[in-house]
């Protein structure tokens, strides 16, 4: 499946496989081993999970008994949302790189822009405080690359303004119907991948009727016809899943929606969100 070894280049030059396999809500311990072991085998080279995901252990060991060299699989994990400061960034990257065990990490993200619990809260300034241990560990070689999660444009300008790295990654939620168009192209116009999370908005696109009629065009799934969807808008897909034929099935993504069936994409209501 040449979609799974398909690279996006990052603005600094890393290549980053185009299809990400996701982990969020998968717990530690046998499936998310698991799972991570089938979508190694299935062919996927790009994992992602994070720090609050507490199923970093697993990622690792999955990746190491995989008998995959590690340079052939890149690795996502991100600093928890809470943290906004220094000390705190450095304590929780040194954490995630203890428990992956698998040396430098390919890509660094600040989990949110704020700490959960008081979404939409201001934290421009430790924002900036944990973007400069980030610099620090790129500039180091501890990891490859660095970028965020739920930023918006408002975010991202007073990152951008008060750092020396412009991040490489917005990793946002993004699917059929939520599309965070100005977040995307505020990205795009500035050499940022976006990276889409719940991409099948958890599970809710895969029996939509609308997207149902596109996929029979193609003899896909209406999951693989939304997942391609990302692919041709330039977005990441981060599919999710712990049921292996599923898992197989996000992958299958080696086909071309027409300009038409794109623009009746594009033209869909929201989804639910």
């Amino acid at each position: 499946m040449p979609v799974l070894t398909d690279t996006f280049a990052l603005s600094n030059g890393v290549e980053i496989p185009k299809v990400g396999f996701g982990t969020w809500q998968i717990p530690d311990g046998p499936l998310t081993y698991d799972s991570v072991r089938t979508a190694l085998d299935t062919g996927y080279r790009h994992i992602d999970t994070a720090r609050a995901y507490g199923n970093e252990a697993s990622v690792g060991r999955a990746v190491r008994d995989s008998g995959l060299p590690r340079e052939d699989v890149f690795i996502t994990t991100k600093c928890p949302a809470e943290v906004k400061d220094a000390a705190g960034a450095r304590h929780a990257f040194d954490r995630s790189s203890e428990l992956l065990d698998l040396g430098p990490i390919d890509l660094y993200l600040i989990h949110a822009p704020w700490p959960w619990n008081h979404q939409g809260s201001d934290h421009r300034a430790g924002n900036i405080e944990v973007w400069k241990v980030f610099e620090e560990l790129y500039d180091a070689g501890r990891t490859r690359s660095i970028g965020v999660s739920n930023f918006v444009v408002a975010d991202l300008e007073s990152l951008i303004g008060g750092t020396s790295v412009v991040p490489h990654v917005d990793q946002i939620r993004w699917f059929v119907g939520h599309t965070q168009p100005e977040t995307t192209a505020f990205c795009q116009e500035r050499g940022i991948l976006v990276e889409g999370y719940s991409p099948l908005a958890t599970g809710r696109l895969i029996g939509d009727e609308d997207i149902a009629l596109i996929a029979e065009k193609y003899g896909k799934t209406g999951a693989q016809v939304s997942l391609r969807y990302l692919l041709q808008k330039d977005v990441l897909p981060l599919p999710k899943s712990t049921t292996p034929h599923r898992i197989a099935e996000n992958a299958e993504l080696d086909f071309e929606l027409s300009a038409e069936d794109v623009a009746t994409l594009d033209a869909l209501t929201p989804r639910a969100h």
